[in-house]
Formats: structure tokens, C-alpha cells, sequence
């Protein structure tokens, strides 16, 4: 909420989404003027009710998120069933309720949860009206693909939201439509690259291997040999490899960058495809057993010092790194295209600057055309930024 605030964002514009707030942080909204507060349970519309009674709050229901990449319904969202007696204590408790939210969860391949969450949303929006609320705010969540090659292409999500939308809420019935779209803006804008530090053989029957948490990315082969390679990287599950969807013994690599690209590409001669792979396995540099950040890999030999080059690693990613067990922050390069150089630089660079532009910095280039006059030391870049 403050750093939305220090942008400029007025508080009547702003919701604070999350169902499960300290009371603390139901007090700063209410100093604050942030009025739009989510709950899904009668501990929380008390909560509100006594640190900010002039409160506005929405609704936040479960939905069927079984096939989606995280399960947020099984921790938020009240079920249709105990929504009319939430409905009818705020109305007791003199609390407005504006509005529904939900969530589907992380990547959904099925568009059709929307379009029922929506149908679900309209059945609450006649239980508010029913019992006096003024409904006027429906919150679709996040979870939006953004990658290119996703099982359901945004567009096709879409689209049945708005059939959804238009059956349901359509156009002058009054209510505002919010959407979350931060990972469908910032997957794909961030390519991880990260180097190999150690490296060493274990015996497939080794001690320990059976009985911990898995994170396998391929289904399991049939050994051919009987050792496998064990890779340690400078990245690890608790800074740029983790999901918070799951507790930190658990943590694992988001589904579509489980698999990393060998080095190629990248200053590095690209491997034959005669190449052998061996079985591998990815682990971060914690001081912690789960620290496993993928397994059943087929890799090419790796060495320490080589690099691997994880994509669409923009969401929940270095925003949730931490200092703990000796790992570190991702270093964040910021990389164009030529092109988009080219074009934005009489922007970016003042006139007096302009004629002596080969003396600054130029950003990073797809094609390392200009590696030779780069001031940092070159990096992978992502070949689809334009």
C-alpha cells in the first residue's frame, strides 16, 4: 500500500486483495484512506470491523483451481455455501460488501473454471443484492499466461471471459471489472542465467535419496548407468527459483522454466545433437536438503563454470529472494535489441550527449554485435526482447 501510494495511485483506487491481514495492516489502511478490504471468513469481517469500520469489502470465493499450477482455493475463498451467512454478518455488523473477488490460481489450462467462477460471482451478487448490499466490484484474480507456447493462449481466456461477462455482467450493469496481470506482463520479460559452482557423481541407490521431497520435471527413466550427475548452482530455491505457493521445504522451480536451456547461444559453442545426456539433477548452494531445484533432468556433461539459461522467469522470482542460508540476489542486467536502441535513444540520451554516443554505455544487443563496446562484462540476453 505505501509503495503504491508513493507513485501517485490515490487510496479510493487502490484493494487490499489478500483475505488473511494482520491487524496491523488493517489499521495502516484505515489511516491511510485505502478503503477496499477482501475477506472470506467471519474472523476476518470481525477483524475489519473493529480496526476499520468505514471499511468497503469484498467477497472472495473458491473456485476449482485443480488444474492450475498453484492451488490458491484450498487456503482462500469461502464456498457458495457459507457465503450468505457471511453476507448476512456484515450486514448485521453494519459492513458494506461492494463486491466478489476470486482466484483460479497460477497458469489454468482450462478457461471454462472462469467462465464458472463468474456464474458463481453472479449467484453472490444476487445474494448481496437480496440482503442490501450494493454490489459493484468483481475482481477476476491473476494467474494470466505469459509465454509464448502456453497450453491455453491468452487470447483464448479471454475471450471466454467475455462471453462469461457479457452473459453475466454485461456492459452498464453497473460493475467495475478488475483483473491481476502481473505475471502475464512480467513472465516472460526476465531470463535467468546462472553458473555451475559444483559438481559431483552419486550412486543412484545412494543413502537418502529415497523418502525426501521430489521435484521431478520428466518422468523418471530407466537407469542405463548407475551413478548420476549432481549439479550445485549459484541459484537457489529461496532467491530466484522459488514458488510461494508452497511452504520452503517444499519450494519448487515454476513449472515452465523447470527444464533449462544447456549452454548454447550464449558465447558457448551449442552442442551437437549427437551429444550424450546423462541423468542430472539441479541443486541451489542452501545449507538445507530441499534446496532441489529439479530432477530426471537428461543433460550434456556439465562442468563447473558453465552456464544454464532458464526462461520466463519474470514472476515470483527475485521478488522473493532472501539473504537466508547463504544465497544471494539475482544481479538484474537490463538488456534491448539494437533496434529498440536505435529508436528510443534520441529519447533517452540528452542532445549535447547524442553526437558522442559511441563514448557511453550501449545496452546489451541479441545478436553481440556490440560485445566489444559493452561496460559490463556480457551476459546472456534474451533473444525475443524487442
Amino acid at each position: 500500500m505505501e509503495l503504491v501510494q508513493h507513485i501517485g495511485v490515490p487510496a479510493s483506487k487502490i484493494i487490499y486483495s489478500s483475505p488473511c491481514k494482520q491487524i496491523a495492516q488493517i489499521k495502516y489502511a484505515a489511516k491511510n484512506g485505502v478503503r477496499l478490504l477482501s475477506f472470506d471468513n467471519e474472523m476476518e469481517l470481525e477483524k475489519v470491523v473493529k480496526s476499520h469500520p468505514s471499511a468497503k469489502m469484498v467477497l472472495c470465493i473458491a473456485t476449482n483451481d485443480s488444474h492450475s499450477l498453484s492451488h490458491l482455493s484450498f487456503k482462500f475463498g469461502a464456498s457458495l455455501k457459507s457465503c450468505r451467512h457471511l453476507l448476512e454478518n456484515a450486514k448485521k455488523s453494519q459492513v458494506d460488501v461492494v463486491g466478489v473477488s476470486f482466484h483460479i490460481g497460477s497458469d489454468c489450462p482450462d478457461p471454462k473454471a472462469y467462465s464458472q467462477s463468474i456464474a458463481d460471482a453472479r449467484l453472490v451478487f444476487e445474494m448481496g443484492a437480496e440482503l442490501g448490499h450494493r454490489m459493484q466490484i468483481l475482481d477476476l484474480g491473476g494467474g494470466f499466461p505469459g509465454v509464448e507456447g502456453a497450453k491455453v493462449r491468452f487470447e483464448e481466456i479471454s475471450s471466454v471471459i467475455n462471453s462469461a461477462l457479457d452473459l453475466y455482467f454485461p456492459e452498464g450493469c453497473g460493475v467495475d471489472i478488475l483483473a491481476k496481470l502481473g505475471r502475464y506482463y512480467v513472465t516472460s520479460a526476465f531470463t535467468l542465467a546462472v553458473s555451475i559452482i559444483s559438481k559431483k557423481e552419486v550412486f543412484l541407490d545412494q543413502p537418502g535419496r529415497e523418502g525426501r521431497c521430489q521435484r521431478k520435471t520428466v518422468p523418471p527413466r530407466r537407469p542405463s548407468c548407475t551413478t548420476s550427475t549432481m549439479a550445485c548452482m549459484e541459484a537457489s530455491t529461496q532467491s530466484c527459483l522459488t514458488t510461494p505457493a508452497l511452504p520452503p521445504c517444499c519450494r519448487r522451480m515454476e513449472t515452465a522454466a523447470a527444464s533449462p536451456i544447456p549452454p548454447s547461444g550464449y558465447g558457448v559453442k551449442k552442442p551437437s545433437s549427437e551429444q550424450p545426456l546423462y541423468s542430472s539433477s539441479l541443486w541451489g548452494p542452501a545449507a538445507e536438503g530441499c534446496d532441489c531445484i529439479a530432477e530426471g533432468l537428461r543433460l550434456p556433461q556439465l562442468h563447473v563454470g558453465d552456464w544454464l539459461v532458464f526462461e520466463n522467469m519474470g514472476a515470483y522470482t527475485v521478488g522473493m529472494g532472501s539473504l537466508l542460508g547463504g544465497t544471494q540476489a539475482c544481479r538484474i542486467t537490463y538488456a534491448m535489441s539494437r533496434v529498440t536502441w536505435e529508436a528510443l535513444r534520441g529519447q533517452l540520451l540528452p542532445a549535447e550527449q547524442d553526437d558522442d554516443a559511441e563514448g557511453v554505455c550501449k545496452p546489451l544487443s541479441c545478436g553481440w554485435e556490440i560485445t566489444d563496446t559493452l561496460c559490463v562484462g556480457p551476459v546472456c540476453t534474451p533473444a525475443s526482447i524487442m
